[in-house]
Order: structure tokens, then C-alpha cells, then sequence
């Protein structure tokens, strides 16, 4: 295959932002779609080899593979073992097990998968983790698997017939991205089948240019990489985490990429921009500086308790194409040479790593993340953070949206919110509230707040995409939200969707006059081994990061401004971080010497238990 300085020089308008996006710097809340870029160019790429070899009748299934370890594993491998020491200095036992989790789905291609059951892309959570990224190489090595089988089974039917069915398979994969990017946000971003006609829209350029000429007008072929560019450019800019994704939304940057490929042709404004020899160097290296931005950030993160100066992020950003540089150099240009290298050394030294990982990531699972090497009295605080995803996912399942029994003379709520929902359904277990009371919960699977907002009606056009924008088209919820005897809502309550909130309650008011609201929680981060390696009793006369201090200053201002609202609207307000929290600039993370939340925000075992007592209380002494 002819080589084509303007795809490395593609490659670099993908990499850099998403190494800036993962930073958090503004101006690039569409960074992501870098990602998108990197599964067109594979697209392309892998398209173009495999049908010029099938054609010429020498395509080795084998030779692929070897093919493909030489390019993913060995710079994989290498970023991974250097992460490893720093994750067991610096990880507290809960994050410790979590990056386990992460080398067993590394290891098994399969970490798109851990990361859609675990939590959302855009969740601040998710900033911490340090193979985070690792779950669109899953989608492409899943995406290696069957596409060349494939091909092999389809190619005798003849180009025609393979082009018509990748079509059929290109717009079931679009439909079900557009429907899942709004029903179900974190499988939709996640997996191969909503994300698999991205990598179409490559395969389906590759298939043009082997059997078709660029096109021959230049004037064409300068507008349409241009509007490429463009597109690319605009979605980098305009998008954000709100933007529901991959939808429709996708074929902006995707059908950007496509254009790129088959018009950034010589003497092009965009192919001589592309071809610079600095783009085209970090295009070289990108593949490499994708494997080392996320680590670097995470644990400077996990370092600094989450607050990141801005000056150490753009050295980070730095050192991570320092970083790259040298594993390029180093690491991955060696393994591509088979005279050095040969394909029994590849296979050996592929199945060696991955089982390396594997076993790895399980010893962490089996030993709660090193947990049981503390010593017992620090064992007791630190197990309220193991597991405590799936202690909220265990207790949340149980009471998903459903029919209110009116026979059974409980009180009936219907809690709706986002993930803060979990903690107030653990609350209620823990509290054993759900004795008297009958529970029901409408789950917001986003970090967009709660918005009751009937469009239609009301002629109201937020500029922040999210689902709950329809939530009053959701006939199962409608239903529960006219018998419950009360409604109770909670979220995040941010800054940006709080303009929102007067009128989603009154929407609310209009179906159901039992309304009670809940604020916003914020408990304090943690310098996790500062207090494995001190007396934990000593956590509150610690001195606050400045992170701290905002996030406290934020959460007063937001649940004083729900208290304003509420009040103007005859509404019910319970001030949750106040259930346990005398002030307002401060608030402790350790409640008798245990955790009560494990980032800050949600809460562990102990904590729901705590809080669920206390707002049991409350209600025992305000029933109405």
C-alpha cells in the first residue's frame, strides 16, 4: 500500500484532542471525537490491506494477526508495566482492585465492556482511571475478529454483494447508535455494534479508491477536504459531554474523516497542511501518545486528589508525546521488523504478556486490591470503598420503576434522579424506610441533572442535549408519577441546567402536588495515602486542597439556590449534605472513623447508612 503522509497527519488532528479534551481544557469538550477519527483511519487502513490481498489471492488470516500484534501489543505492554508500580504506591485498595479489573479486560479485549458496566465516559469519576482509553482498542480488536472472517466468507459473492451488505450492516449499526445514544447512553458509547459503522465509513472509502480514481477535479477535491477539515474542526469546538453520543451527531466527524481520505489529494491546502513534517512526526507517535495521556493524567489526578493545576496538565499533555516519542523509537518500530523479530517470537511474546495482565489483574481482584496487607485497623475503613459500585448497583436493582401496589397501606414514593438516586435508594435500605414506605425509582443514566421539561408544550429549547429533555413522553413514568403519594427528586444539581430547574418542578407540580426535593452532596476528597499512612482520626484537622474549598463553595451555592426555588414553589426541601454536615465550607469524609464516601459524592455502605438513619429522623419528625 502506497504510503500517505496526510493519514499520519490525520492521525494528529485525532490524537491531540483527545489528549486535551482528557485534560479538561474547554475549548476542547469535543475532543473525543478523536476517537471516531482514529475508527475511520482503521477503517480504511485494515480495509485496504485486506481486499488488496484478497484480490491478489494471498491473504493469510495468520499474517494479520501478526500483523496486528506487531502494532497494538508491545507499545501496550510497555505503558501498562510502567503503570503498574505507580498504581500499587499510589491506589488506595478500591482503585487498586478497579485497575485489576482493568488488566483482566485489557487482557481479554474486553475493556469496552468493563467500562460500559462500570460507569459513564464522562463521569468525574472516570477521569481517575488509568486504562480508561483502553476501551476503543477493545472495539477495534473486536472489530479485527469478525471483520476479516468476514470478508473470507462474503468475498466469494463478489465485491457487489459485499459492499450491499456492509451497506445493511452500516445502517443497522447507525440506526441502533441514534436510538441507543438517547435510550441507553453508556452502552451506545461503548460497544461495537453502535459504534461498528464508524469504522464503515473507512472500510466503505478503502472499497471506493482500490476500485475507483481520486476524483480528477481539483477544485473538488480542494472543497470537499476543506468542508472535511472542517467538520472535524467544528465537532472538536461545539461538541461536549452533553451531546448525545454516537449518534447522528457522529456522522459529523466521521463523514469529515471519509471526505479527508478521499480528497486530501497533492497540491490540496488541507494534504499540504496535513503533510507538515511536525503533524506527520506526532502522527507517527500518536498511536503511542493515546497509550500514555490517560495513565499520566489519572495518577497525577489520584496524586493531588483530584486537582490538577493547569500548568502541570499541559507538562503532562507534554510528556505524554515525550513519552510517546520514546516508545515509538523504542518499542514499536523494533517489533515491526520481522528479519529482527520473528513471528514465532511475536505469538510467544503476545500470549506471555496478555497472560502476565491477566494474572496480574486477578491476584488484585482476589486480594480486594492488596487490601489484605493493611494492618486489620485500617482494613475496617478502607473495605467501605471495595465494591462500592456494585453495592449501589445491587440495591438499586431492586427497585427499578414499577407498578405501586395500592393494597399493601404503604406510603408510595417515586424517586427520580440520576446516579445520586443510588445513594437515596441505599439510604432507604439501610434505614429500612422501605418497611412503611413502597419505593419506585425512574433512573437518569446522565450527568445532565434532572429535566422535567415538556418541549412540546412549552416551546422551551434547552442547548444542552439530554434525554430527560423527553421525559414527559415516558408514558411508564407518567403513570407513577400521577398515583405516588409522593415524588422525590434528586440530582447533581449543576450550575448549567439550574436555569432549568423553576420550571422542570413545575411541570412536575402540574402532574403531582407531592413534591419533596433533595440537594446536593459534597463530602470532601481524599489524599488517599495520607491516610492509609497516618492516624485516620486525624482526617478532619487536615488542611483543605483548593479543589476542595470550590466544590464546597459550589455545593452551598446550588443547594441555597434549590432552596430559593423550592421555596417560592411551596415545595419540600431536604438539604442532604446537611443531614450529618453543620457547615457549609466544610464537611468530613470520615463519620466514627469510617468513610462515607468513596469520591467525594457517593456514598459508601457506611455512608448511606448513616445518612438513611438521620433522614429517617427527619421524616419521623416532619411525616408531611
Amino acid at each position: 500500500m502506497q504510503y500517505r503522509a496526510e493519514i499520519d497527519g490525520l492521525r494528529a488532528l485525532a490524537v491531540l484532542p483527545v489528549i486535551l479534551f482528557h485534560a479538561g481544557f474547554e475549548w476542547f469538550g469535543g475532543g473525543f471525537v478523536g476517537v471516531d477519527v482514529f475508527f475511520v483511519i482503521s477503517g480504511y487502513l485494515i480495509t485496504n490491506i485486506i481486499i488488496s490481498e484478497m484480490a491478489e489471492g494471498n491473504f493469510s488470516i495468520v499474517n494479520f494477526y501478526e500483523r496486528r500484534a506487531r502494532r497494538i501489543l508491545p507499545a501496550l505492554f510497555f505503558v501498562i508495566a510502567f503503570s503498574i508500580p505507580f498504581a500499587w504506591f499510589w491506589l488506595v485498595p478500591s482503585d487498586l482492585k478497579d485497575f485489576g479489573q482493568s488488566l483482566v479486560a485489557v487482557s481479554t479485549f474486553s475493556s469496552n465492556i468493563l467500562f460500559w458496566r462500570e460507569s459513564g465516559y464522562f463521569d468525574t469519576v472516570a477521569e481517575l482511571k488509568p486504562l480508561l482509553h483502553t476501551w476503543s482498542l477493545a472495539v477495534e480488536e473486536q472489530y479485527y475478529v469478525i471483520f476479516p472472517i468476514f470478508l473470507m466468507l462474503a468475498w466469494r459473492l463478489g465485491v457487489k454483494w459485499v459492499v450491499n451488505l456492509l451497506i445493511i450492516i452500516f445502517l443497522l449499526s447507525l440506526t441502533l447508535a441514534q436510538w441507543g445514544s438517547y435510550n441507553s447512553p453508556f452502552a451506545a458509547f461503548f460497544l461495537l455494534p453502535t459504534r461498528g459503522w464508524e469504522l464503515l465509513v473507512g472500510v466503505f472509502a478503502a472499497f471506493y479508491l482500490k476500485y475507483n480514481a481520486h476524483l480528477k477535479s481539483h477544485t473538488v477535491n480542494q472543497m470537499l477536504s476543506l468542508l472535511g477539515f472542517g467538520m472535524i474542526v467544528y465537532s472538536i469546538i461545539a461538541f461536549d459531554k452533553t451531546t448525545p453520543f454516537p449518534s447522528l451527531y457522529a456522522l459529523i466527524p466521521t463523514i469529515g474523516t471519509g471526505l479527508l481520505i478521499l480528497c486530501a489529494v497533492p497540491k490540496t491546502f488541507i494534504h499540504n497542511l496535513l503533510s507538515v513534517k511536525f503533524i506527520v512526526g506526532i502522527g507517527l507517535i500518536s498511536y503511542s501518545a493515546y497509550l500514555w495521556h490517560q495513565p499520566l493524567l489519572a495518577f497525577a489526578r489520584h496524586r493531588l486528589s483530584g486537582e490538577v493545576p493547569e500548568l502541570l496538565l499541559i507538562v503532562l499533555c507534554l510528556a505524554s508525546l515525550v513519552m510517546a516519542w520514546f516508545s515509538w523509537r523504542f518499542i514499536e518500530k523494533p517489533f515491526r521488523y520481522k528479519s529482527i523479530l520473528g513471528r514465532k517470537f511475536i505469538f510467544v511474546f503476545s500470549s506471555v504478556g496478555l497472560s502476565f495482565l491477566l494474572i496480574i489483574g486477578l491476584w488484585l481482584n482476589v486480594t480486594d486490591g492488596g487490601l489484605v496487607y493493611y494492618a486489620p485497623e485500617k482494613q475496617k475503613a478502607l473495605s467501605h470503598f471495595i465494591n462500592a459500585n456494585d453495592y449501589t448497583k445491587r440495591q438499586h436493582r431492586e427497585i427499578k420503576l414499577k407498578r405501586f401496589n395500592k393494597t399493601n397501606n404503604k406510603k408510595d414514593i417515586l424517586i427520580i434522579g440520576d446516579s445520586h438516586s443510588e445513594d437515596l435508594a441505599n439510604m432507604v435500605f439501610e434505614a429500612e424506610l422501605n418497611n412503611t414506605y413502597d419505593f419506585s425509582t425512574f433512573y437518569i443514566s446522565n450527568s445532565c441533572g434532572v429535566l422535567m421539561i415538556d418541549r412540546e408544550k412549552l416551546k422551551i429549547k434547552p442547548t444542552i442535549h439530554c434525554n430527560q429533555e423527553t421525559l414527559f413522553s415516558n408514558n411508564a413514568l407518567l403513570s407513577q408519577m400521577l398515583i405516588a403519594d409522593e415524588i422525590w427528586v434528586i440530582s447533581k444539581w449543576q450550575n448549567d441546567n439550574l436555569k432549568y430547574m423553576s420550571q422542570s418542578l413545575e411541570n412536575i407540580l402540574s402532574v403531582n402536588k407531592n413534591l419533596r426535593v433533595f440537594g446536593t452532596k459534597y463530602f470532601g476528597s481524599i489524599n488517599s495515602k495520607w491516610y492509609i499512612d497516618n492516624d485516620l482520626a486525624l482526617w478532619e484537622n487536615t488542611f483543605l486542597q483548593e479543589g476542595d474549598r470550590d466544590m464546597f463553595r459550589q455545593t452551598a451555592i446550588i443547594n441555597n439556590s434549590l432552596l430559593e426555588i423550592t421555596k417560592l414553589l411551596g415545595i419540600k426541601f431536604v438539604n442532604t449534605q446537611g443531614l450529618i454536615c453543620k457547615r457549609n465550607d466544610f464537611c468530613s469524609n470520615y463519620v466514627d472513623i469510617n468513610i462515607i464516601s468513596y469520591d467525594g459524592s457517593h456514598l459508601t455502605p457506611h455512608g448511606a447508612k448513616v445518612l438513611g438513619h438521620k433522614l429517617k429522623n427527619l421524616l419521623l419528625e416532619s411525616p408531611d
